[in-house]
């Protein structure tokens, strides 16, 4: 029996009671390598057992393959395949695995009942909103619906969630890593600067033939550098163009690297794909064919020479370096000083930071750094720097607030308070969190201490809420114990324990509200009681 690891079935369960509970289009975000595929074959086998039909619709053949053989390795259900000349209409086997390209040919799709998938699965779901997977998911119109994708980019979800009722589950990229299901990445800035300024945007990234143009004087250096850093590593190598991949292989085979080149058109792509998987090559160099459906783990090292603007897409081609393998310590990923007027330029940092505050901290100490560094660890100090940054801003804005003595605690002071970042940097995603809070919610904020009228929307609402009954549950500090010693300048309070908090107020109290000597709130941590 296929034993799902703790976060898999988490997601599984997370998905099964979102349906459950009426939301019947839900959204799961795992990260490549993290096994999408595993948790919604274990989610199909779930609704098969209730009788069910299910249909698992991806857009390549690749992806369709590798779902139903990831079916069958996890739960021993076979699938039928509804893409080109095999049909799955009237099959007794009850999971279909389907080309998108098929099944939304008006002809082919009018053959099956409005009622005949009870379950739909998208994989690469940041896909489904395009014209063609829309005809397919509309046919079906009672159906569940869950989309799977690698992509927890905020704007990718804001436009998904035109479609989608809700999230079921995340498993961040920097959690996964930290848990041990993700390769550590070490990322390195390479000083050689190259200018893609004058590149040109089409679809909302930069137009490929312009790179491939801007990358052509740059690429004898770049291969120079590749040989010193990437000897002794199983490296890809993302290019814009067919023809500037070509070139640039040969330049590393002359610069003592063996290398390959796979395209679309290769008519031997799997011989070439094995041969490098078994060690034949050192290098694969594509133009950006190998983001989706290719998995070899013993990948160490990615050189993304196709910048862009898609976080998701710069994810995807990371992410073919982030598996776990026997004997790899570490996923080596080299960034080059791309030289742009935009500051909306994927780098190392749009991997894992949460916001973009702690992307830019990110981003200074890797241009300021010589060497290689741990993406987690930068991810930790820039969120210690924005940090303080953010409390020395409180600490300024309490101090005017301070004669005021207002009762309430505005929200965004709260989080930073008890640095909240998921709370600082919230912004609704889907219908539901944005409308407005209701009634009940705002009693119970303002009845634990929260400023009800900052409150601008149900998702804030509700992300207080869960936050307050956790804290409560873990004894820390109350929103109106922060905000009464906070007034008194003392610093980190949202950390401390509510029985801290507590026993401070009450000696203040004792003292007629005067700091008692010996104390300097700036400094002062609670001690601990044995």
């Amino acid at each position: 029996m296929f034993e799902l690891r703790p976060y898999q079935a988490e997601a599984k369960q997370a998905v099964l009671t979102e349906w459950s509970e009426g939301h019947r289009k839900t959204l799961l975000v795992l990260c490549t390598g993290l096994g999408k595929t595993i948790v919604f074959s274990s989610v199909a086998e779930h609704q098969v057992n209730l009788g069910h039909r299910v249909l698992i619709m991806a857009h390549r053949g690749e992806l369709l393959t590798q779902a139903a053989d990831k079916l069958k390795l996890v739960t021993g259900l076979d699938a039928v395949f509804e893409q080109g000349s095999s049909r799955s209409i009237d099959s007794f086997l009850p999971v279909t695995v389907g080309s998108v390209q098929s099944l939304s040919q008006e002809k082919r799709l009018a053959s099956f009942p409005y009622d005949y998938f009870q379950d739909i699965i998208v994989d690469e779901a940041h896909h489904c909103l395009s014209d063609s997977y829309q005809r397919v998911l509309e046919h079906f119109p009672q159906a569940n619906i869950l989309g799977v994708t690698a992509t927890p980019d905020r704007g990718d979800k804001q436009t998904l969630g035109q479609f989608f009722d809700s999230q079921a589950y995340e498993y961040s990229m920097s959690k996964a890593i930290r848990e041990g299901y993700l390769s550590p990445v070490k990322a390195r800035m390479i000083p050689l600067k190259v200018d893609i300024s004058k590149a040109g945007v089409t679809g909302g990234d930069y137009n490929a033939a312009d790179i491939g143009c801007a990358l052509e004087p740059y690429l004898m250096q770049i291969a120079k550098v590749m040989a010193e850093y990437c000897r002794g590593r199983k490296t890809v190598v993302f290019l814009p163009l067919i023809a500037t991949s070509r070139k640039f292989c040969q330049m590393l085979n002359d610069n003592g690297l063996r290398s390959a080149e796979v395209n679309g058109n290769s008519e031997n792509r799997s011989e070439i794909l094995t041969d490098f998987e078994q060690g034949r090559y050192d290098v694969l160099c594509n133009s950006m064919l190998l983001t989706e459906g290719w998995d070899c783990p013993a990948v160490d090292c990615v050189v993304v020479l196709r910048p862009t603007k898609v976080r998701s897409l710069y994810q995807q081609m990371v992410g073919r370096g982030m598996r776990l393998s026997p004997g790899k310590t570490e996923l080596l990923l080299l960034d080059f000083l791309w030289l742009t007027e935009r500051h909306d330029l994927c780098k190392p940092s749009s991997l894992i930071a949460r916001n973009e505050k702690i992307a830019e901290a990110m981003d200074a100490q890797m241009a300021e750094s010589p060497e290689e560094f741990d993406l987690i660890e930068a991810e930790e100090q820039a969120e210690q720097d924005v940090l303080k940054e953010r409390e020395d801003a409180l600490a300024r804005e309490l101090a005017l607030m301070r004669s005021k003595k207002k009762k309430l605690v505005d929200p965004i002071q709260y989080a930073l308070s008890i640095a909240a970042e998921d709370l600082a940097g919230y912004e609704p995603t889907f219908p539901w969190e944005m409308g407005p809070p209701s009634e009940k919610q705002l009693a119970f904020l303002e009845r634990r201490g929260i400023f009800p009228n900052a409150v601008e929307n149900a998702g804030l609402a509700s992300l207080l809420i869960d936050r307050l009954k956790r804290r409560q549950e873990e004894g820390l500090a109350t929103p109106k114990q922060i905000r009464c010693l906070e007034r008194f300048g003392f610093r980190q309070v949202g950390t401390w324990q509510f029985a801290d908090a507590n026993r401070l107020i009450s000696r203040l109290a004792v003292n007629r509200w005067c700091i008692p000597r010996g104390i300097n709130p700036a400094i002062y941590v609670p001690r601990k009681v044995v």
